[in-house]
């Protein structure tokens, strides 16, 4: 049974490279940022940050840039089927909605559950706040998180590319797509 009291955002961050990745490496999660969203107040938990440590690639100076995070701080994480027991236990992810900004987050989940033989972490009921936003604000096409904060007139918070930070933020955007719909009676 899936549990409709909250969403649980998610944003991963991922190793990454500014080409190719280095022969005998893949892209592997590093950071799962997560912020549980409450349906019926359209209130923010509070932004948590799982750090992966990587088996199959390490952090290159491109991925620090653009994320802050150093294969010193990844070293320090838990190993991704940690991560996703983590989910299950702390978070009821395999029993509630989730969502994350675009389909990435979902794929990489997959992608890195089939290649290393673990459970996928969560439950079949995916939010992709992307294609939501846009169909919502009658765009064009589908824009990128710091272009929706900005069009719904909201500033980043945190560090972009951060996974907590990003979940916070996309949880906020989700927060006001789904207002109009809740309950005048709802608290």
């Amino acid at each position: 049974m899936i549990s409709l009291d909250q969403v649980l955002v998610v944003d991963v961050e991922s190793t990454c490279w500014e080409g190719p990745p280095p022969p005998g490496q893949v892209s592997e999660i590093i950071e799962i940022g997560i912020c549980p969203l409450e349906v019926g107040t359209g209130v923010r938990g509070e932004r948590r940050s799982v750090l992966v440590r990587p088996a199959r690639s390490a952090v290159s100076a491109f991925c620090t840039r653009l994320t802050t995070l150093t294969q010193s701080d990844v070293d320090g994480g838990i190993s991704f089927a940690e991560a996703c027991s983590l989910l299950r236990r702390e978070f009821r992810s395999d029993r509630r909605v989730w969502a994350s900004y675009g389909d990435y987050d979902r794929k990489m989940f997959e992608r890195q559950c089939a290649a290393v033989g673990v459970g996928y972490p969560f439950g079949p009921r995916h939010v992709n706040v992307k294609t939501l936003f846009a169909l919502s604000h009658a765009l064009p096409r589908e824009v990128g998180m710091a272009e929706a904060l900005r069009i719904a007139g909201h500033e980043l918070d945190g560090t972009h590319h951060r996974g907590h930070d990003d979940a916070y933020n996309i949880a906020g955007l989700l927060a006001e797509l789904i207002s109009p719909v809740r309950s005048p009676s709802t608290p």
